[in-house]
């Protein structure tokens, strides 16, 4: 149940998603009829393996749900009824065989199948296609996703889409009128709305075809041997053609919303017209800007450039990629792993100040709606606002950074005894789990770069006076207190600094070896004031 004030503060909201679902609310604003949840969709081509593009789409599309449940609720605060459906095209033929699979030749052999029927070269399940919806599947539920799933095999198959498929034959000319004037003269002198599969080789046909009889489903083509067939369009007897079949199943599964990429807006306006030529109307929808990769280009499966869902977790959380992928999703991303320490730090920043604000500042915090994914109690805030983590992801890799590539995680939690009191691991899960990630994103990305300098003159007696000041004070100074320390020395005109920044940009570069770093008290209070002396002592050997 939601209360009256988070209703209100929703439907005035303009976080993105709360906008999304004041606009879906338009749509029904009695609510769909007959009590009907809302069905809102997410697609996904079973050519290959599941990748952060399709994390990303299901994640907003959830954000989106959530955010319709509140602003759609009843009176009484009872949310909005929802559905989510997770749909596999695996009726679709396979057109290249993947890079990233095993077994290639056997791909190769069943080629233009449709890849719900071909082998899957994993061997472990009936088809290529079973394999992959069970990657998907697994996928989702790595996170903890609500969803529905549907493979278009089953319904094609079943006979689940047959009155659908029907109503395309009926309009099959109209269809015509729609996609021809965007074709290609060469593309356009075959292309038909739907797809014949051959009796014969089993491929989906890319071939003119005749329909003889739309209330029967019979159609008539010729096959890829020159004979001319006359079979039957149904139970799983033809696919449709891709901007075809994203209308009809909009049409015949009652889809209200639907986002896609940028490179899809063409299929959302073909499709949105023939939807409306099978009776139905277009679901409400965003169209999201793809990731780019460091170098600002469009990231490409094929290419194998920007970063896959497994690299992010192996150095970031999950929090922090669904952190980063929320803000603006109409702005394109660089996604690679630059970004993820940053992302990490933010998400608990941001985690941590859900309950001192406003709903109506809750409602655009990033990480109150990532909480409400996965709480769907109508807490306000949700469950876990207000957490914080001990230290920062940042200052995490630098003192990994200072202790080397072969530093373990025990040693790691032992030198947070220094900035905690509390050190068993089961009071701060996400923090021991972050320890392993920090060791793993320095060892493949910071210790290859670290250069430490040496000292400049001046520099160098800033240094001396730094460690003179560190003799005196106990091991246990507060971090505050020695970032004083190191402000003082930064401002005493007698070493000539022009400013803080050079004097901390010395410090990073001297002891930690990056001309970036942490707060240095907080760094001192955790890496030990003795510990920082030997960097010290170090720094002005070399």
């Amino acid at each position: 149940m939601f209360s009256t004030d988070l209703i209100d503060a929703a439907r005035k909201s303009k976080a993105w998603p709360f906008q999304e679902a004041q606009r879906l609310a338009k749509r029904y604003p009695q609510g769909k009829p007959g009590g009907k949840p809302v069905l809102f969709e997410t697609g996904y081509g079973p050519s290959g393996l599941p990748h952060i593009g399709t994390f990303q789409e299901v994640l907003r599309t959830t954000l989106v749900r959530k955010a319709y449940e509140i602003v759609a609720a009843a009176d009484d605060g009872t949310p909005a009824p929802t559905r989510l459906v997770a749909f596999s095209d695996d009726m679709d033929g396979l057109r290249k065989v993947p890079d990233n699979v095993p077994n290639k030749a056997l791909l190769e052999e069943n080629l233009h199948k449709p890849l719900s029927r071909i082998p899957d070269p994993f061997e472990k399940y009936e088809s290529f296609a079973a394999h992959n919806n069970a990657m998907l599947r697994e996928f989702l539920d790595r996170f903890d996703f609500e969803y529905e799933f549907i493979a278009a095999s089953d319904k094609y198959n079943s006979g689940g889409f047959d009155d659908a498929l029907r109503g395309v034959l009926r309009n099959n000319q109209s269809i015509l009128d729609i996609m021809l004037p965007t074709l290609r003269a060469e593309r356009a002198a075959t292309y038909s709305p739907i797809m014949p599969i051959s009796p014969k080789t089993g491929h989906v046909l890319q071939v003119p075809v005749e329909v003889v009889d739309a209330d029967e489903g019979i159609v008539r083509f010729t096959d890829s041997d020159g004979e001319v067939i006359e079979q039957s369009a149904l139970g799983g007897m033809a696919k449709l053609q891709w901007k075809v079949d994203f209308a009809m199943r909009w049409v015949a599964l009652g889809v209200d919303y639907e986002m896609y990429g940028k490179d899809l807006t063409d299929t959302g306006v073909q499709s949105g017209k023939i939807a409306r030529v099978l009776g139905g109307q277009k679901p409400e929808g965003l169209i999201y800007e793809l990731f780019l990769d460091e170098k600002g280009e469009k990231i490409s499966k094929s290419k194998g450039n920007g970063l896959t869902i497994e690299e992010w977790l192996t150095y970031g959380s999950e929090e922090s990629l669904g952190f980063y992928i929320f803000p603006n999703p109409k702005s394109a991303k660089q996604l690679h792993v630059g970004v993820i320490p940053r992302a990490v730090d933010d998400y608990w920043q941001f985690r941590e100040r859900i309950p001192e604000q406003d709903i109506d500042k809750q409602l655009g915090n990033p990480a109150w709606n990532l909480l409400r994914v996965k709480d769907s109690s109508g807490s306000q805030p949700p469950i876990g606002a207000g957490d914080s983590l001990p230290v920062t992801y940042g200052l995490l890799l630098n003192l990994v950074g200072v202790l080397g590539a072969e530093a373990t995680h025990q040693q790691v939690w032992a030198y947070l005894g220094n900035y905690m009191h509390d050190m068993d691991p089961d009071d701060h899960p996400d923090l021991f789990r972050l320890v392993e990630k920090a060791l793993a994103y320095n060892r493949d990305f910071i210790a290859p770069t670290l250069v430490k300098r040496a000292p400049e003159p001046s520099e160098a007696e800033a240094l001396k006076a730094l460690d003179a000041k560190l003799a005196e004070v106990p091991a246990d100074m507060a971090a505050e207190d020695l970032q004083t320390i190191v402000y003082e020395i930064g401002k005493d005109e007698a070493f000539g600094f022009e400013n803080l920044r050079d004097w901390f940009k010395a410090l990073y570069e001297t002891l930690l070896g990056s001309s970036q770093g942490p707060r240095m008290g907080s760094f001192i209070a955790l890496y030990g004031v003795e510990n920082t002396r030997k960097l010290i002592a170090e720094a002005l050997v070399r």
